[in-house]
């Protein structure tokens, strides 16, 4: 291996006080960029939520590197990605309203059966939006969540009526079946009787 090959990798193109320091404004900017953006970016509710998400990595990873492309570059950067997180993480765990603030607080959708339009409106989930989240957990229909949260890591959940239409459906479904089979034993056993073995 020729000396230009161990320099590319080894020797960062930025100093590495400018590595440092380029991922942990990048990592502040986000999260107050997400929080601004609110939970349904990371809720991912429709394909542009998605697009978002898979494209801004891609936006700032110029912004994070700089103007380097070597391997202890990118390791520092990553460290300092994951230190930053970690002591991020660590120093919220200790203080609630601190956390409160950079994480948000969950938002009720629905509340004893029924649909806050309010709350939709302020995280921008339309009707159709909550519905196809429903399905998706398993609900024929809004109808059948008793409460709904939408949480500050963008997952919404879903908690459904004791008696679902589900459930419903379930039980008209045994109860046919057991019609059933009352008719087909009488069916026998009138057939089974000697006036039937007669005719």
């Amino acid at each position: 291996m020729d000396a230009t090959l161990w320099s590319n990798l080894l020797l960062p193109g930025v100093s590495i006080a400018e590595k440092i320091l380029r991922p942990i404004l990048v990592y502040l900017f986000l999260i107050v960029g997400f929080r601004l953006a609110g939970k349904r970016e990371l809720a991912q509710l429709n394909p542009f939520d998605l697009v978002v998400l898979l494209t801004i990595s891609n936006t700032v990873q110029n912004a994070i590197i700089g103007n380097d492309n070597s391997l202890v570059g990118g390791l520092v950067g990553a460290v300092t990605l994951l230190l930053t997180n970690w002591l991020v993480v660590r120093w919220t765990f200790g203080h609630p309203r601190i956390e409160r603030l950079v994480e948000g607080t969950p938002t009720v959708l629905v509340e004893a059966g029924v649909v806050n339009p309010k709350a939709l409106a302020k995280e921008l989930v339309t009707p159709d939006e909550l519905r196809t989240a429903a399905h998706r957990h398993g609900l024929l229909s809004l109808d059948d969540a008793e409460r709904v949260v939408l949480e500050t890591g963008g997952t919404l959940t879903f908690v459904p009526k004791a008696e679902t239409t589900r459930v419903r459906r379930h039980d008209e479904l045994l109860a046919r079946l057991d019609a059933i089979q009352a008719q087909l034993e009488a069916l026998r056993s009138g057939a089974s009787t000697p006036e039937a073995a007669r005719a």
